[in-house]
């Protein structure tokens, strides 16, 4: 568990930030090894260097008093004198610990501890390679513990081979140790440049690609944050066109029931109205007043004139039901137009006063928003009229942005929604109406009145 909520702590930091934590562990362990690596190169080559140039001042110095080593395998006195003069004098003398002569079966020919001359041990691993031929140098930085002088000093002991001059064979191995002050100093000051450099170049290149990573991860975050609010944003749209897909579902389903509603309407309308008057002019026109001779002919006419009112009021309502069902020619008119004959339409059918407001209304409308209003006025004016007694109806419009709000407000007592049947689908016909067109329905029930308010876009679904 642990190790889990490490791994999403780590995940959940920025590249930048990885690459500073990772990049800089790396970087340091990298400067580490390259500059030791390059530190022990330059050691060495510094330690060779330094020993070559000794080995080959001592060389120059001790070769002219030795012996044919070919065929002497021992020194006399004459030559072990001349090399204690020779060593033990001068700036030689002073920066010689001691010095030694080998032969090649680990023989001591000569040491300035007169006491281990002739001695013979088995070859070290230095004095062996000095006899294949090659120079050894090795640096002491606490004093060299094998030379014949104790010292605390750093110490450089070097084993040079000896050389038969015209044949180049190896006869013997030289092993000084000198007093390598200057030379620690010199070591030590290339070490710090050795450091200072690696270190230099390794914070270079680590700050020089730290830049550029985090100019990447600056880039990657601007884009993974785009990234996140389009996939919000596209989240956001896709539960929108769920909803309207669900609410295009429910409307689909309401207007196959409005649809029913309305056929049962306007047949209950034909029925109770014009077909009730057309069966009573049947009847009278089948009467035996009619049928008989000698009816009055005032009578006659009479009886004649009601049926002819009858029928004529039979007409008239299948003229006001066809009123309500066909829609005035909207498709040019705007909305100021629409709304004052959706107005004078009701006045002239019921004869109660409708109060109209209009406040900037838009020059463009779609079609579909131009049905919806019309019918949402005549459907609201129509049920304030039936259940308000069409007391003080008011139709009041505004534009807000691309928003074009009608409220349709009546002085009525009110109504509770909860007691509205199921079967009504007056409201919310409307509303499935409204809302199909991306619009919002409000209905506003008050003591002192009701209002019904529709918004919907001026633009174009």
């Amino acid at each position: 568990m642990r190790v889990q909520q490490l791994i999403t702590r780590w995940n959940s930091q920025s590249l930048a930030t990885q690459f500073l934590l990772i990049g800089g562990a790396v970087a340091a362990c990298a400067m580490v090894l390259v500059g030791a690596f390059v530190s022990n190169r330059i050691e060495d080559a510094v330690t060779r260097n330094s020993a070559a140039t000794t080995a080959l001042y001592v060389d120059s110095v001790i070769a002219p008093l030795l012996p044919d080593m070919q065929t002497n395998e021992v020194l006399d006195e004459t030559v072990a004198r001349a090399l204690d003069e020779t060593l033990g004098q001068g700036a030689l003398g002073e920066r010689l610990l001691s010095f030694r002569l080998w032969r090649a079966d680990g023989t001591l020919l000569y040491s300035s501890d007169q006491a281990a001359v002739g001695t013979k041990v088995e070859p070290s691993e230095e004095l062996q390679t000095a006899f294949s031929g090659k120079m050894v140098a090795r640096f002491d930085q606490a004093g060299d513990g094998t030379a014949d002088r104790a010292t605390a000093e750093p110490a450089l002991a070097i084993y040079n081979p000896v050389l038969q001059p015209w044949s180049g064979q190896v006869v013997a191995v030289s092993e000084f140790h000198e007093v390598a002050n200057d030379f620690e100093q010199s070591l030590n000051q290339a070490r710090a440049h050795t450091w200072l450099a690696v270190a230099a170049f390794t914070l270079a290149f680590f700050v020089v690609l730290s830049a550029i990573v985090l100019r990447g991860s600056k880039t990657i975050e601007s884009q993974r944050h785009a990234l996140a609010q389009r996939v919000d944003e596209l989240s956001a749209s896709l539960a929108q066109n769920e909803t309207l897909r669900g609410r295009l579902q429910r409307a689909s389903q309401r207007a196959t029931a409005l649809n029913e509603s309305y056929l049962r309407r306007i047949g209950a309308d034909l029925h109770d109205g014009p077909a009730q008057l057309v069966a009573y002019a049947s009847l009278r026109l089948g009467s035996e007043t009619l049928k008989r001779d000698a009816t009055p002919a005032a009578t006659r006419a009479r009886e004649i004139g009601a049926i002819k009112a009858s029928l004529d009021e039979a007409m008239q309502e299948i003229r006001t039901i066809c009123g309500g069902l066909v829609l005035p020619q909207i498709e040019t008119a705007g909305l100021a137009e629409i709304l004052q004959r959706c107005v004078k339409a009701h006045q002239q059918r019921t004869g109660a006063a409708v109060e109209l407001a209009l406040a900037d209304p838009p020059d463009r409308l779609s079609q579909a928003a131009k049905i919806c209003i019309y019918r949402f006025v005549q459907e609201t004016l129509n049920n304030g009229y039936r259940h308000a007694g069409g007391v003080r109806q008011q139709v009041s419009q505004r534009t807000v942005g691309d928003r074009v709000t009608i409220e349709v407000a009546d002085g009525g007592p009110g109504f509770d929604p909860d007691k509205v049947p199921p079967t009504s689908l007056g409201l919310a016909g409307l509303r499935e109406r409204i809302e199909s067109l991306g619009g919002t329905f409000e209905l506003i029930i008050e003591p002192t009145g009701t209002t019904v308010r529709m918004t919907t876009s001026v633009k174009e679904i």
